[in-house]
């Protein structure tokens, strides 16, 4: 904490060192068509402020205390005072992962971007727009401007997809943001609905997180409501089965870049909003869902195993994939959430829910590469059909070798960073699910089976020549995109204790929360039915709950 660095604005440089390089994507004279026709001088500007920024995060994630449960490089000003919002942000153990591993992946998108043909300006200044607004999401400790970061997401992917994406992009972006505004849209009733509560209550506007977690009551039947207008919006990000049919068409119809960022970060929103918003909000209508959460999120497991293992297009692969992978990250947190609930003397069992993190960031190491292994194949031959492929592993030797790490990387093998993961989320799941999750274990036996049989079709058999006689393996620019991807495949796999030591004691205060928020919520709906006398509700408690009816 006496660190010269720790006062240093660190949070609102990330956020908005993006939006600014894309500001001077269009105000530099340099940057424009006429000048940089092929965009190499908007690349090299891109790089170096996605590069910096990342260098920033670095920096920020070493002067993190883990041990700290609290928020940390907490920045608070007002910003529009008569309806009690303001800009305040913050980081904790798991949020700082977050917005290291969105600063990690951006450069190397930015280093994939010459296949970007069109417009490459106007590619790169949407990517470092929806930098800030990804960072943005990431660190808000106030709902409205959570909500705000949360939709501004929205536009730059619209036309990422929209003008770069494939032959049915605008159908893919259209599906998109229809989705994805039906979901926000009721969580933003359900956010003014809270705030308008807290004002009944406390008499004052606010839309700080922890003032309306800490000072809100509410009861049940307003909790189970309020959870299920946020899960909509959340559980389509994530996307939980079955709201996740608009995820196939954005992945395939998206550039690579997209493609990559949609994996490697944008679905990891869905997740972080019940971790940082529902849940501690709304701690009974989450322990009321969490078995129908985990239902949904095994079911998910398994159906995209198969749907995946069904394709003929690998991208589309890769994308129902990440269905599957991410139903684990769903499960491992609400078996969390579920044990928080079960006990009220006993501390939470956080190992599912650590596990579920550290997934999280493992799926956006392993499948970003899987997406920007398919671009390189995409640029070369312009298909993506697995039938068009075979015996690569003689032609492209390099690429093949990249190929099967990240492939034993999505499927889990030991030593890889996916074990680690899908361990921790399996055997903390088995605490509080042990038939559901025993289901779940068909999920690794068949994400086995899909990637390596794609492995197989693709790498191995007889070379067409005709087709694939002149592919020319991975270039210096491609192999220097994927030796960071590598490292960290085999980093986390192998030396997890660093990432796990940050997420474990904020999992651990936040369950711990969870646990105390929802007995409190407990107390004051049986004191408003006349039940206190059956619940260790104290009198404080009861009292403030029928000063608030009344």
């Amino acid at each position: 904490m006496d660190s010269i660095f720790y006062d240093f604005p660190y949070l609102s440089v990330l956020t908005f060192l993006p939006l600014i390089g894309a500001l001077m994507l269009y105000l530099v004279p340099s940057f424009k068509p006429s000048s940089d026709p092929h965009g190499d001088r908007a690349r090299m500007w891109s790089f170096f402020i996605t590069g910096l920024a990342f260098a920033l995060s670095v920096i920020m994630f070493t002067e993190f205390v883990p041990t700290e449960t609290g928020y940390q490089f907490v920045e608070s000003a007002p910003w529009i005072p008569g309806f009690g919002i303001s800009y305040t942000i913050g980081v904790d153990g798991i949020s700082v992962l977050l917005v290291l591993l969105t600063t990690f992946l951006m450069p190397i998108i930015v280093l994939a971007s010459p296949s970007i043909h069109s417009r490459p300006r106007g590619y790169l200044a949407s990517m470092l727009v929806l930098q800030t607004a990804m960072i943005g999401t990431l660190v808000s400790l106030d709902v409205f401007l959570f909500y705000v970061y949360w939709e501004l997401m929205l536009a730059p992917m619209y036309f990422i997809i929209g003008i770069w994406g494939g032959k049915r992009r605008i159908y893919a972006t259209l599906k998109f943001v229809l989705y994805t505004v039906f979901g926000s849209l009721l969580m933003l009733v359900a956010i003014f609905y809270v705030v308008w509560r807290f004002y009944e209550q406390r008499g004052e506007i606010s839309f700080l997180l922890d003032e309306l977690v800490m000072f809100t009551n509410l009861t049940l039947k307003e909790e189970i409501w309020l959870f299920a207008a946020f899960a909509l919006a959340f559980g389509i990000k994530v996307p939980i089965f079955p709201f996740h049919t608009w995820l196939p068409d954005a992945h395939v119809e998206a550039p690579t870049g997209g493609s990559v960022i949609l994996a490697g970060v944008l679905l990891k929103m869905g997740l972080y909003g019940f971790i940082r918003f529902a849940c501690p909000l709304f701690p009974l209508g989450a322990q009321v869902f969490a078995p129908y959460l985990i239902a949904l999120a095994v079911i998910g497991i398994v159906y995209g195993a198969l749907v995946a293992w069904a394709q003929d297009d690998i991208k589309k692969l890769v994308a129902y994939s990440s269905v599957s992978h991410l139903g684990y990250c769903v499960l491992g947190f609400f078996a969390g959430i579920t044990l928080a609930g079960t006990s009220s003397t006993e501390p939470p069992n956080s190992v599912a829910a650590v596990g579920s993190v550290y997934q999280m960031l493992n799926h956006g190491i392993s499948t970003g590469a899987l997406f920007l292994l398919v671009g390189v194949l995409y640029d070369r031959r312009h298909t993506r059909l697995i039938a068009e492929y075979g015996g690569l592993a003689a032609k492209v030797p390099v690429f093949a070798f990249l190929f099967l790490v990240f492939t034993l990387s999505s499927i889990a093998l030991p030593l890889t960073n996916g074990f680690i993961g899908e361990f921790l989320i399996l055997a903390g799941s088995f605490l509080a699910y042990p038939g559901v999750t025993t289901i779940a274990l068909l999920g690794v036996v068949l994400g086995a089976v899909y990637m390596l049989t794609l492995y197989m079709k693709t790498m191995y058999g007889e070379l067409d020549e005709a087709k694939n006689g002149e592919l020319s393996d991975c270039t210096g620019r491609e192999i220097a995109l994927f030796i960071p991807l590598l490292v960290m495949v085999f980093w986390m796999g192998l030396f997890p204790q660093k990432f796990l030591s940050t997420i474990e004691p904020t999992m651990n205060g936040y369950m711990k929360m969870v646990q105390e928020r929802g007995q409190a919520r407990r107390a004051f709906d049986a004191a408003l039915n006349g039940q206190d006398k059956d619940l260790p509700a104290t009198s404080a408690v009861a009292s403030a709950a029928r000063s608030s009816n009344s």
